[in-house]
């Protein structure tokens, strides 16, 4: 497989449509489609962009979780809080933003941040670190009229029985069926 070509199709407020024109093992050019968070100026800047982050939150021995209306699939799922990296913010601010943002929980320790990994390599080059941190506070709403998210700390138990009943996001799930299996 070889990349021939990288072109921008379309330019959208949040994501941006590229066409890649491959070499396929054949021989033959095939073209992919693939959206993207960030500008890609050309192919060897392909997938070298994080663009944010995805947090496993603990408190005790309970997990965060949000439940979220996700417009892309028009209902709920449960997922981690998340967000996009802005311009000269850190990793570590934009963990404490967005826990603070879609919870009103503050960052009580930081465990580990993860080495970035792909968000959904099928259709994207987006690139997000996974933080695993203690959280302390109380919940308040401080999202925008855009979205609706309620934020709930679960135990193993609480958990189990939302992987055998509920919708999540993958990420979400995995991270969720390894607490509720795994962890003491």
């Amino acid at each position: 497989m070889k990349l021939l070509q990288l072109k921008k199709v379309k330019d959208g407020k949040y994501l941006k449509n590229y066409e890649l024109t491959y070499l396929n093992k054949k021989g033959n050019e095939k073209i992919y489609e693939i959206v993207s968070r960030h500008e890609i100026p050309d192919k060897d800047a392909l997938g070298n962009t994080v663009s944010g982050v995805s947090i496993v939150a603990y408190y005790e021995d309970k997990m965060l979780l949000l439940r979220e209306f996700r417009m892309g699939v028009n209902h709920y799922v449960y997922n981690l809080c998340a967000g996009m990296i802005e311009d000269g913010e850190s990793v570590e601010e934009c963990i404490q933003r967005e826990l603070y943002e879609e919870t009103g929980l503050q960052v009580k320790k930081i465990l580990q941040i993860l080495k970035p990994s792909f968000a959904a390599v099928a259709f994207s080059d987006v690139k997000t670190q996974i933080a695993f941190v203690e959280a302390e506070g109380s919940f308040e709403d401080h999202t925008s009229e855009n979205e609706q998210i309620e934020a709930k700390f679960y135990t193993k138990e609480e958990v189990k029985e939302l992987l055998e009943t509920e919708e999540f996001s993958s990420r979400a799930q995995i991270a969720a069926y390894f607490f509720q299996k795994f962890l003491p």
